[in-house]
């Protein structure tokens, strides 16, 4: 019983602190992220900050690690209504594209991430990315939908031709059109993958 109370409390803490950082980095931006603006709001003190994930740093990647949680759910949502494996496939690619678009993702993953964590195409999401993505692309090759290509070339590409999309369109003077040329130019890239 005092463990499931323990076990409770630290996930309480957590979910807390990830709900703080989430908030002021989507507001201020990491940068002008102050440990206070990331303890007060949640009521709790720095150590706490530090003993769940070693500083603020450590924190972004927590905040990161759940958008990513939840855009991934988006993008299975989106592939399970698609009519075809090659609509879900194109759809997915579009989608993810699309979210560069949200101010949150934007600002936290898109620019902050990268500036503070490193290259986002060795992020872990991306990797778990890149195995759907070549997943996918056998599926079609598969059924004959796309040429046959290789599998794991072709994920590399189409996931990096995606996040270099995302990442024109965050720091965009005008990300709804970078969105809408980007958008465009992939349809076409990917339309040529089809038998």
């Amino acid at each position: 019983m005092a463990r499931q109370k323990r076990a409770d409390m630290i996930a309480s803490t957590r979910s807390k602190l990830i709900a703080a950082g989430r908030k002021a980095f989507a507001e201020k931006g990491y940068a002008e992220t102050a440990m206070e603006d990331l303890t007060a709001d949640a009521e709790l003190t720095r150590g706490a900050l530090y003993h769940h994930f070693g500083g603020k740093k450590g924190l972004l990647e927590a905040v990161i690690a759940q958008i990513d949680e939840e855009s991934s759910a988006r993008l299975r949502a989106v592939v399970e209504t698609a009519d075809t494996p090659w609509e879900g496939f194109v759809e997915e690619c579009v989608e993810w594209i699309k979210l560069a678009l949200e101010p949150e993702i934007q600002r936290i993953v898109l620019l902050d991430g990268p500036a503070v964590l490193g290259d986002p195409a060795r992020a872990a999401s991306q990797s778990a990315c890149l195995a759907s993505t070549m997943h996918s692309i056998q599926v079609l090759i598969d059924q004959n939908v796309i040429k046959p290509v290789d599998a794991q070339a072709t994920a590399y590409l189409v996931n990096g031709a995606a996040l270099n999309a995302s990442l024109w369109i965050a720091s965009a003077a005008d990300p709804h059109l970078a969105s809408t040329q980007a958008i465009a130019s992939f349809r076409i890239l990917l339309s040529g993958l089809l038998r």
